[in-house]
């Protein structure tokens, strides 16, 4: 078929990568603009943008869809379909009736539930035991469109760095199955009951409520790993807490409780295991705690 691929994070990669290599023509990769990163701003392709590039695919990358101009130079590629896979624009209805099948929507959850920005985090946070990908037919409103096909995983320990990968295998492997045969998969429209939605993470969500229980902590720590990363303040200085685990303890939330940087929680303790310090790289506790001292009774914020 004559695809065009519209995402933008490592997310879309594998599923732009399947579509190539099963032999179909994607014809334009639709991404983010470059935005400015690291210390110098310095602005930075997407990870679409630069396997499209690297594959020898036309990019593009406008600020909006919503204008004719836009619409007609979309309109005009003649496709079959649109994949979309974490694009991060709103399509306007002159594009998801552009192509002759639509736009299919990769989708990290298993709809209903967490539609929106974050499903990955919030499935985790909220404690759900599996997640999925739902391959979804698209309309004008937000993930609420007929499902294709849905698979399950469970979550077990996996944090959102890793869950994120293996959803983005999954949802790729799929994508290519349902292209195979379209006719073969019937939209079932979305369950009226069991609707959540995922809102994007904000920075101040990521603090760490230490008047939480451990689990509920823990869960926090794993959903946000690595980015934005769950954190907390130690003597002023920021310090990101990006793998941890329950422990048994108790104390006043957010008070050191040993040597090995145990923290009480409102009910039982967290221990980190894997931490990151403002302007350095990752560190076990160990490493941490060589060359940043915080002794037993030590508040956390």
């Amino acid at each position: 078929m004559r695809v065009i691929m519209m995402g933008s994070p490592d997310f879309a990669v594998p599923t732009l990568d399947a579509l190539v290599e099963a032999g179909h023509e994607v014809i334009a990769a639709y991404c983010q603009p470059p935005r400015p990163a690291g210390r110098g701003k310095k602005l930075m392709p997407t990870a679409i943008e630069t396997r499209a590039s690297e594959l020898g695919i036309e990019v593009r990358s406008p600020k909006s869809l919503r204008s004719e101009e836009e619409q007609a130079a979309f309109a005009a590629l003649d496709a079959d379909v649109a994949v979309v896979a974490a694009y991060g624009l709103i399509l306007p209805k002159p594009i998801l009736d552009a192509p002759r099948l639509g736009c299919v929507n990769v989708h990290a959850s298993l709809l209903p539930r967490w539609r929106g920005a974050a499903p990955v985090q919030r499935a985790i946070m909220a404690g759900d035991e599996a997640t999925g990908v739902t391959l979804m037919q698209m309309e004008e409103g937000l993930d609420t469109g007929p499902m294709l096909m849905k698979r399950e995983t469970p979550i077990v320990d996996k944090d959102a760095a890793a869950l994120t990968a293996e959803l983005a295998l999954m949802g790729a492997a799929m994508v290519v199955e349902w292209a195979m045969d379209p006719a073969d998969y019937r939209p079932e429209a979305q369950p009226a009951d069991g609707a959540t939605y995922a809102k994007k993470i904000s920075k101040d969500e990521a603090r760490i409520d230490w008047t939480r229980d451990a689990e509920m902590v823990q869960r926090h720590v794993q959903g946000l790993s690595p980015f934005p990363g769950a954190w907390c303040e130690v003597e002023g200085e920021r310090l990101k807490i990006l793998a941890a685990e329950t422990a048994i303890g108790r104390g006043d939330p957010g008070t050191v409780l040993d040597d090995e940087l145990t923290i009480a929680c409102g009910s039982g303790a967290l221990r980190p295991v894997r931490l990151q310090r403002a302007g350095k790289g990752a560190m076990d506790v160990e490493t941490l705690l060589r060359g940043f001292a915080i002794p037993q009774g030590t508040v956390i914020a």
